[in-house]
């Protein structure tokens, strides 16, 4: 971008282990990948050096299982009803790590949530990418062929990581301001509130667009119509129809502040002029936020000095091995799950009852890993959830493409999608934009299982 307000490259583990070296108790790091923090103490402690590829990728598997809190102890499941009675006092995980990189995951005695295959499992598909060339600044993970065995009441054996040589490059992420965007929230009751509520968020556009012309100011560069309560998130799959009770979000973006302001005087105005059944929750009029974009880049680790200080003393740290490369293409792929038997009686059901399923994002990207509650239940979901399902699914969101991968340890696949939030995060104009809710919607996607396997459900 021309113009950056802020830029960080992704550090690592060995930096945090340096600094535990020289005697520091408590390390303060500048950005790192999260399971760093993780890493670096394994490093420490166990004497694992850069070559040690599978044992980094089994200590970054553990942070990438405990950055995230309490969603390995019954957060964000799936089968939520399994943890409600234990959300109040939810207990933190535990990684009880070994010198070859596998490690138990627990939580603390009394405390709430649970540990299972199930919530440690979820956790590890979390804002993942390709599972077999999960890259990070230490080492490239494989988690294909990653394992669960549940051996006690919320005690989980998580082992098989795999590791590949760490890129030569450090991901950069770098901010830029990119004008301003801003929104209001409304209710609307009674008969036809959907049509009402979308009708409102139209002209009050239009007026505002009015406005903009006599004030010399340039169309919105983008706006946001979203109904909470008509299903709109499910797209073409949507069974909602004449909602009675809806909430509108009407959303804006302009290179200039003012224009954001002229859109919140119009909708004020509209109130008085418009559909009836509108109310809402308010402390007064919106104001305009800035919008702070996301640009990632990679730059050579032998590039960025790496200064490690303790006390009066300082140390540079080398973060890059000379002739080690990560070659994606030399990755073996697993076989595909072997297609079902087509001479059977078909019924369809909703993919919750075969598989769990955790969604998150990187950047404008979106990921959702449904994990097959048996093995068996594998082949039918791969026979029905290919690429071009997922894509019809969220045709309405998806401006990419979306790819598909197999983990046949866990008996799993994860999906990326491409473009998919609206610029993600703060840059997005969206409800939902960061995919939080994603696994929540293709859950609800029927898969044709036979009659037999119903019966046994």
């Amino acid at each position: 971008p021309e113009s950056v307000a802020s830029v960080n490259a992704y550090l690592g583990a060995f930096p945090i282990a340096k600094a535990l070296e020289e005697g520091a108790d408590i390390v303060l790091t500048g950005r790192v990948v999260d399971s760093a923090v993780t890493l670096g103490a394994c490093i420490h402690e166990f004497g694992w050096t850069r070559s040690d590829h599978d044992q980094l990728a089994g200590g970054s598997l553990a942070g990438h299982i405990l950055e995230c809190g309490p969603q390995a102890t019954g957060g964000n499941l799936t089968d939520w009803e399994l943890a409600e009675g234990s959300y109040f006092d939810i207990g933190y995980p535990i990684a009880e790590i070994s010198s070859n990189g596998c490690f138990v995951c627990t939580k603390p005695e009394g405390s709430g949530g649970l540990v299972t295959t199930s919530t440690v499992g979820e956790q590890m598909l979390y804002e993942i990418g390709d599972p077999q060339a999960y890259v990070l600044p230490d080492v490239v993970c494989d988690f294909s062929e990653v394992s669960f065995q549940q051996l006690a009441a919320d005690r989980v054996q998580i082992s098989g990581a795999r590791g590949y040589p760490a890129p030569a490059e450090y991901k950069v992420s770098a901010t830029w301001a990119d004008g301003f965007r801003g929104g209001q929230v409304l209710l609307f009751y009674g008969f036809e509130a959907d049509r009402k509520a979308r009708r409102f968020a139209e002209v009050a556009l239009e007026r505002a667009r009015a406005r903009l012309s006599q004030s010399k100011l340039e169309d919105f560069s983008e706006t946001c119509i979203e109904l909470v309560g008509d299903e709109s998130y499910y797209g073409s799959r949507r069974q909602v129809r004449d909602s009675r009770e809806v909430m509108l979000k009407i959303a804006a973006r302009h290179s200039d502040s003012k224009a954001l302001n002229i859109l919140f005087r119009e909708i004020i105005g509209m109130a008085l002029g418009g559909p009836p059944g509108l109310t809402g929750f308010a402390g007064g009029r919106p104001k305009p936020s800035p919008v702070v974009r996301l640009f990632s880049f990679t730059h050579p680790k032998d590039a960025i000095e790496v200064v490690v200080r303790c006390g009066d003393q300082q140390w540079i740290v080398k973060d890059h091995v000379p002739g080690e490369v990560f070659n994606l293409a030399a990755i073996e792929r697993p076989a595909e799950p072997t297609a079902p038997a087509e001479d059977r009686e078909r019924v369809e059901i909703p993919l919750i009852r075969l598989a769990f399923g955790r969604s998150g994002d990187k950047g404008d990207k979106a990921n959702i890993g449904i994990v097959a509650r048996e093995p068996g239940y594998l082949p039918w979901i791969w026979a029905a959830l290919t690429e071009q399902a997922v894509a019809d699914c969220f045709s309405h969101f998806l401006q990419g493409k979306v790819e598909r991968f197999y983990l046949p340890g866990s008996n799993s696949i994860n999906f990326l999608l491409h473009e998919v939030l609206g610029g993600g995060g703060i840059a997005s104009l969206r409800n939902d934009p960061q995919g939080k809710a994603y696994a929540q919607i293709l859950l609800d996607y029927p898969i044709p299982v036979p009659r037999t396997l119903v019966e046994k459900l």
